[in-house]
């Protein structure tokens, strides 16, 4: 997907998929959820993106 205007941080898309989508607000307010932005773990919510990346938001997970 195209990027929203103003959106060029993982903080940024966060806030606009949890405004978009209020089901997955609550998912993504996990302190726990980390961030992937073409397959590199991110821990820096401040971490630029583009319209190009692959982004994810991993949910916490349990295992071993």
């Amino acid at each position: 997907m195209t990027l929203p205007q103003g959106v060029q941080k993982l903080a940024q898309l966060q806030a606009w998929l949890a405004h978009s989508e209020p089901v997955l607000a609550q998912a993504l307010s996990s302190v726990r959820t980390q961030y992937a932005v073409n397959q590199t773990i991110v821990r820096d919510p401040s971490h630029p993106i583009h319209d190009d990346d692959e982004i994810a938001f991993l949910p916490p997970m349990s295992g071993g």
